[in-house]
């Protein structure tokens, strides 16, 4: 018996062992619609990019507009679970979500999914973060009607584009700490974004049937398996290679370096034994890499964060500029009297110390 086949058995008879499950109640029906995992991932990027922002307004308005983040996320999910009903009841690992199982109905689905995008965007709306709102009603829009509508069942670049969607969590949470524009939200939003693929990728190896089963065109079912560990590895190394720019960019310490190094390495190391594994193997590479995937997000982000708490924590002194303007008068020439208008030079402006942060000077 083969390690392939071993993976795949592994896979029928843990979705068996979830048939004999007994049904959940209703209520944890309504709460698997959202997609909790997905959702998780969501707000733990998005408060990630909020401590990461330089600025912060009060506290508890931000909390609130965090859950917003959380509410819109899930309103996505919801939504997504209402137009894909029909095909997660052609597929073993989805079969048993709550549309397919017939424990809520798609007009249920569309309702909460509805709701709670509405509620999302208006929760920022009504806290003053007319940006993080946009972004947020943007982000499910294309979420919903471009990628789960349109992308998912016409090409295998489906991933590659609808990633997109889940990484401007980051993006929301910076623009809700009151923040302005910095480089780096856009990083983590590239490094979410390179993320997908691969994660998504190594996942659909590991479901290659079931995918043509339902006709979704992932790229497994129209490249083919070698094809798609190729772009795996191609992906993981850029993902990589953006991952080590906060510090090439002063925007993080030597903690996050050793971290991001550390976690890429393997990834890399990970991605390219998956690329050459023999076709007997490939099952069992390609879910040590899925599952290694979410690991390497939670510990880079984690390593920011770290970064961040550590560095302030040597030095207090705030991130921004701050600047000092010194009203008091300077002699010009020595010998003018204090009276002479012309022999005062202008206010004295400078940075104060705690302007340079992370390698950035002002002059």
């Amino acid at each position: 018996m083969t390690l392939q086949s071993l993976g795949v058995e592994q896979a029928v008879a843990y979705d068996e062992q979830k048939d004999a499950r007994p049904a959940p109640s209703r209520l944890s029906a309504f709460v698997e619609l959202t997609k909790p995992r997905v959702m998780s991932l969501a707000i733990f990027t998005a408060i990630s990019g909020f401590v990461l922002a330089p600025a912060h307004g009060p506290w508890i308005g931000s909390a609130i507009s965090l859950l917003a983040v959380a509410a819109g996320a899930g309103g996505a999910g919801a939504l997504n679970m209402w137009w894909e009903g029909d095909v997660d009841a052609l597929m073993s690992r989805t079969a048993r979500r709550p549309i397919p199982s017939g424990r809520v109905t798609r007009l249920e689905a569309l309702t909460l999914g509805s709701v709670l995008s509405a509620a999302g965007v208006a929760i920022l709306l009504a806290q003053g973060f007319i940006a993080a709102a946009l972004l947020l009603a943007g982000t499910i829009a294309f979420y919903v009607g471009v990628y789960t509508m349109c992308l998912r069942r016409m090409t295998p670049a489906n991933i590659v584009i609808g990633g997109a969607a889940g990484a401007t969590p980051p993006l929301i949470g910076w623009l809700v700490s009151g923040s302005g524009p910095g480089l780096l939200p856009f990083v983590l939003f590239l490094m979410i974004f390179l993320w997908i693929p691969p994660h998504f990728w190594s996942l659909s190896l590991l479901r290659t049937n079931e995918y043509a089963r339902a006709r979704i065109p992932m790229t497994p079912v129209v490249a083919g398996a070698r094809a798609t560990t190729l772009r795996i590895l191609i992906y993981t190394i850029g993902l990589v290679a953006v991952s080590v720019l906060p510090g090439v960019l002063w925007l993080a310490g030597p903690v996050y370096d050793a971290v991001a190094a550390g976690a890429g390495a393997v990834m890399v190391w990970l991605a390219a034994d998956l690329h050459r594994a023999a076709p007997q193997f490939r099952a069992q590479f390609a879910h040590r890499l899925f599952s290694y995937s979410i690991l390497y997000l939670f510990v880079v982000f984690a390593g920011l964060l770290a970064d961040k708490g550590l560095t302030e924590l040597a030095d207090p002194a705030p991130n921004e500029a701050v600047l000092i303007v010194d009203p008091s008068p300077v002699r010009h020439r020595q010998g003018h009297s204090d009276n002479a208008g012309a022999g005062h030079l202008p206010p004295q402006v400078g940075w104060s110390n705690g302007a340079k942060r992370a390698g950035q000077s002002w002059s």
